[in-house]
């Protein structure tokens, strides 16, 4: 046989067995199994980053707004939601709105980005600065809380001393913070007064609208000029320190004043003796740049939850979470009239 039978032959019989031949002239490249599942793999691994990369922006965006929330209750509002803010603001009713303009002043990108949001991300918006000013709050009670029983306990050396953990012992059955909580037109020195308040009797009961002497240099107030000396005392310096700059820094107070300076103080002194940059306290973070009325307000209650006694919590916890506290907003009106 010729060899063009043979080969004619092989293919007949190659064809006859079920094995086509590919054409002679095709450019395809014979790819494998395992270069396939590499490829999907890659496009799947593409697909995941770019899915990770949005859900970190997400996650970015809402640590940002968490920390740009822990201001809000210190130099906004004491206890107002941030959808009251907004909403009243166009009925322009005078404390909600002052509260709004603070909230832009504290957050100068609020407004605009607000505008913009849809609504869904809006509301996320909203809720993570509600979480930041909410953790804020609770951490500045948690700090002043072993802190002010130092301060009280160095200044006054009462006997027991005040248990910086145990808040039981705090309070009007506590001398010394029985002493810093009486109200200016009473005295705390005489027998029957302490008795009476520790007792509610009529003509003793302190009540929200009552000014406590802790708010005053040197912890006496003037009952014919009320205003004198007024938000300028030692533990309420050290307590704004504490808070808007360091714990350590409020060991600096020296005695009574307006602290007006706080802020410049430790804005001067970012960089210590050998040049090294210090940490950055909080009125840094939320670029607080003076001393502000929503500010001493806030620490004016935070001191005040500090010296009361933990069973009263409850009930005095509408210093900060109830508008109908008219006592905060007397004191907004009066910081306004004297600084």
């Amino acid at each position: 046989m010729s060899q063009v039978e043979d080969g004619s032959h092989a293919s007949m019989s190659s064809q006859a067995e079920g094995n086509p031949q590919p054409p002679a002239s095709s450019l395809a490249v014979a790819t494998s199994e395992s270069a396939r599942q590499r490829r999907k793999i890659a496009q799947l691994e593409e697909k995941l980053q770019l899915l990770e990369s949005g859900q970190a922006a997400k996650q970015r965006e809402t640590n940002y707004c968490v920390s740009k929330g822990r201001a809000i209750r210190r130099v906004v509002t004491l206890y107002d939601t941030i959808e009251d803010l907004i909403n009243e603001n166009d009925r322009r009713q005078d404390r909600l709105q002052m509260g709004y303009i603070a909230l832009n002043n504290a957050l100068p990108w609020f407004h605009q980005k607000a505008t913009e949001m849809e609504y869904d991300d809006y509301m996320h918006m909203l809720k993570k600065l509600r979480q930041g000013a909410d953790s804020a709050r609770g951490d500045d009670t948690s700090k002043l809380k072993s802190l002010v029983a130092d301060w009280v306990n160095r200044e006054f050396k009462p006997n027991p001393p005040v248990d910086r953990e145990d808040k039981y012992c705090r309070g009007f059955v506590n001398d010394a913070c029985g002493q810093l909580l009486c109200p200016t037109e009473l005295d705390w020195n005489n027998p029957t007064v302490k008795a009476g308040i520790r007792d509610r009797v009529e003509g003793h009961i302190v009540t929200e609208m009552s000014w406590p002497v802790f708010l005053y240099q040197g912890y006496t107030a003037d009952a014919n000029n009320l205003e004198e000396g007024l938000f300028k005392s030692r533990l309420l310096v050290q307590a704004f320190k504490a808070i808007f700059t360091s714990p350590s820094s409020a060991k600096e107070v020296a005695g009574d004043g307006d602290g007006a300076n706080i802020i410049e103080n430790n804005r001067r002194a970012k960089r210590d003796i050998s040049g090294k940059r210090v940490k950055t306290h909080v009125a840094q973070i939320i670029k607080m740049h003076k001393v502000s009325p929503w500010s001493i307000a806030y620490v004016a209650c935070q001191l005040r939850f500090a010296f009361i006694r933990k069973n009263l919590l409850a009930k005095i916890s509408i210093i900060f979470d109830k508008i109908q506290e008219l006592g905060l907003i007397s004191i907004l009106r009066r910081i306004r009239k004297i600084i």
